[in-house]
């Protein structure tokens, strides 16, 4: 096993994986920007080295940096996260060639994957079915409008090395396809530095549900159920649960089987995610594969017991698999929420600022996973994640009202966040019927605004703070009862107790 991790992130996920080292008796090291130098992750890392200024491309993004870090804080191994250089093959390589470990798949399959278009060809060879879809583009503008006549309007132009919603759009008539095309081009020039496109089929009001599995050296594989994914803005996933609430036992082994041939088909190793589309009409799609943990990974802990960061380490130590499929049924149900610094009111525009006042939520089934804390300046310079809010129940609507209920309980003041919102989503009878669709938000949740009681209430909780803050609240100035842990004798125990 491995005596000293460095973990190349920040934030609630490196916090995270500082804590499943710890548990496994290995040193914890954080590499941290300029900006992050007192932050939550750095705080919890047993030592951590400076990779440069505020900008993720001269810091979280600095493989050299990241190395020279990993030799100097003596780090036998790298975990990337989330995010940065996590899927990047090059760094998964510079990683290896530095004598160090990967925690994470082949660069071969980082790379394999990370095309969208490549990847495409992979899956449908090993018979996971595929989106519809048209790649060659090299009769110019005749062609492209000839591919989507034949796909059919509406179509949905992907960025071929892209993800996160980056590089896409959907054309619904001939007459957009052109400024959309060349519009989606620049953005995957710009975020992936490859402008590469192609067209596929879209469906409307499908579901995205993603498959997580986890696969050793030694040829052994498991999947460890689903998770639901299609509550999103922007592209982007912002509540997820597990298991998803309609897939019928024959469905489930289907797509469960496709992700493990999927997986197989890069000999994949260690933790992954396969993403597929799924229609109102059952049929299913591969999307694309994740090489790393996902940010929604607590939903499956909860539901599997299954510790997945402790998992890629130890797979990645060289320890065989040691979970038996037949044994990983799911347990209950799990919601999570991604609590951001963003505005949803404001079309969700990022809102970083002065953290004033933190309360976060406790209670039986449930579980916080934050990179923040009071008094505390979250940066301008990167994804507004602040935590994620994930909750158990024995069934999927007693997981639902703890998760309103611990919603309401968390208190962030100092910046706009999507706390309200998300308990708008957990509160619709749409959602509480499980009738949930990747344009769930825009069909029931456009145009929304925080109502007054969530404006109230926060006020109320400011006031107070200030009130505290300034020693004037009316319960500093009240006598305390005596407190019998105040003197050495405060407790009287019996004899033989």
């Amino acid at each position: 096993m491995f005596k000293r991790i460095l973990i190349a992130n920040r934030g609630e996920i490196a916090v995270r994986i500082a804590r499943a080292c710890r548990e496994l008796g290995i040193a914890p090291l954080a590499v941290y920007s300029e900006a992050d130098r007192v932050a939550p992750h750095v705080r919890v890392a047993e030592r951590a080295a400076c990779i440069g200024p505020a900008s993720s491309r001269e810091s979280y993004l600095n493989i050299d940096a990241i190395l020279e870090a990993a030799r100097t804080l003596g780090a036998d191994a790298i975990h990337p996260g989330y995010g940065f250089l996590a899927e990047n093959a090059d760094f998964a390589r510079a990683v290896g060639a530095g004598g160090l470990t990967f925690i994470g798949p082949s660069a071969d399959a980082i790379a394999a994957m990370g095309d969208k278009t490549k990847a495409r060809a992979i899956v449908s060879a090993a018979g996971v079915p595929v989106v519809p879809a048209v790649e060659d583009f090299a009769g110019g503008a005749t062609a492209l409008r000839t591919a989507a006549a034949q796909l059919g309007f509406p179509v949905l132009i992907k960025a071929a090395a892209g993800g996160g919603g980056k590089g896409m759009r959907i054309v619904r008539s001939a007459a957009e396809l052109d400024d959309a095309f060349a519009a989606a081009g620049r953005e995957a020039a710009a975020a992936f530095g490859d402008p590469r496109l192609y067209l596929e089929r879209y469906f409307d009001r499908p579901r995205h549900i993603e498959v997580q599995i986890l696969a050793d050296r030694h040829n052994a594989i498991v999947h460890l159920g689903e998770r639901e994914c299609s509550i999103q803005r922007r592209y982007q996933k912002i509540i997820e649960e597990s298991p998803a609430a309609i897939l019928s036992p024959a469905l489930r082994a289907r797509l469960t089987a496709a992700a493990i041939a999927a997986a197989r088909s890069v000999a994949y190793e260690n933790a992954g995610t396969v993403e597929f589309l799924v229609t109102q009409a059952g049929e299913f799609f591969f999307l694309e594969m994740n090489t790393r943990l996902q940010v929604e990974h607590p939903v499956t802990e909860w539901v599997s017991g299954v510790d997945l960061v402790q998992a890629q380490i130890r797979v990645a130590a060289g320890e065989p698999l040691w979970l038996d499929q037949a044994a990983l049924t799911p347990r209950g149900h799990a919601i999570e929420c991604r609590i951001y610094a963003e505005d949803p009111a404001q079309q969700f525009l990022p809102s970083p600022g002065h953290i004033a006042l933190l309360r976060e939520p406790q209670g039986p089934g449930v579980r916080v996973d934050s990179g923040i804390a009071a008094d505390y300046d979250v940066p301008v310079h990167y994804d507004p994640l602040l935590a994620k809010l994930s909750v158990w129940g024995a069934d999927r609507e007693t997981a639902r009202q703890r998760l309103i209920v611990a919603l309401r309980e968390y208190a962030v003041l100092g910046m706009p966040t999507n706390i309200a919102f998300l308990i708008a989503v957990a509160e619709h009878p749409a959602f509480a019927a499980g009738d949930t669709h990747t344009h769930f938000i825009s069909e029931h949740l456009q145009g929304w605004r925080p109502s007054s009681r969530h404006a109230d209430l926060a006020a109320v909780a400011a006031a107070v703070h200030a009130l505290l803050a300034a020693g004037t609240a009316p319960s500093a100035a009240t006598p305390k009862a005596a407190s019998p842990w105040q003197t050495l004798g405060g407790w009287r125990l019996g004899r033989g107790r």
